[in-house]
C-alpha cells in the first residue's frame, strides 16, 4: 500500500492528516505539494518516496545552477 492510500495520524495530537498544499523554500526557490497535514499542529508528513524522490530531484537541480 502506497503511503498516499494510508490514513496517517499525527504522533502528538492524535487527529488524522488531511491533504493541504504545503509550500518548500529551498535555495531561494519555492515550490508547492499536497501533503498529509495535521489540521490541529500542522506537523506535515512528507513520505519517503517523495523525500527521496521529486524533492531530491528539485535539490540536486537548484545545487548544480
Amino acid at each position: 500500500m502506497a503511503a498516499e492510500d494510508r490514513k496517517w495520524k499525527c504522533w502528538q495530537c492524535n487527529q488524522e492528516l488531511v491533504k493541504q498544499q504545503v509550500l518548500f523554500t529551498y535555495l531561494g526557490h519555492t515550490f508547492s505539494h499536497d501533503l498529509p497535514t495535521c489540521p490541529k499542529c500542522r506537523r506535515v508528513f512528507i513520505p519517503k518516496e517523495l523525500a527521496d524522490g521529486a524533492i531530491a530531484e528539485v535539490e540536486e537541480q537548484l545545487e548544480d545552477k
